[in-house]
C-alpha cells in the first residue's frame, strides 16, 4: 500500500495527507480534515477546515509509486485453463 505525502494545510498549518490530482503530476488535493480543537468546541457538528480539499503543490518525488517487478514465468501453452482466448 502506498502512503500519501503530507503537506502543510495553508489554513491551519497542520500536516495533512494529499492525494494526486488527475492530469496534474505535481499537484495534490488536501484531504478533508477538522480545524484544530474544533471537535472539542463543537462535538455534535462536522466542521471542515477551510483548507480542506485545496489543491496544493506536492513535494518533489513524494508521489513516485513503487512498481513491483513481475515474475516471468514460462508459458505453458494452454491458456484455456485461465479463460484467456488463444490468438492466432
Amino acid at each position: 500500500m502506498t502512503k500519501l505525502p503530507r503537506v502543510e494545510c495553508p489554513e491551519c498549518e497542520r500536516h495533512i495527507a494529499a492525494g494526486p490530482v488527475s492530469g496534474k503530476l505535481h499537484k495534490g488535493r488536501i484531504w478533508r480534515h477538522d480545524p484544530p480543537d474544533m471537535r472539542a468546541k463543537h462535538p455534535d457538528e462536522l466542521i471542515s477546515c477551510a483548507g480542506s480539499l485545496e489543491i496544493v503543490d506536492l513535494p518533489v518525488g513524494q508521489m513516485a509509486l513503487p512498481i513491483d517487478e513481475l515474475e516471468e514465468t514460462a508459458p505453458t501453452g494452454d491458456d484455456s485453463a485461465h479463460g484467456a482466448p488463444t490468438l492466432f
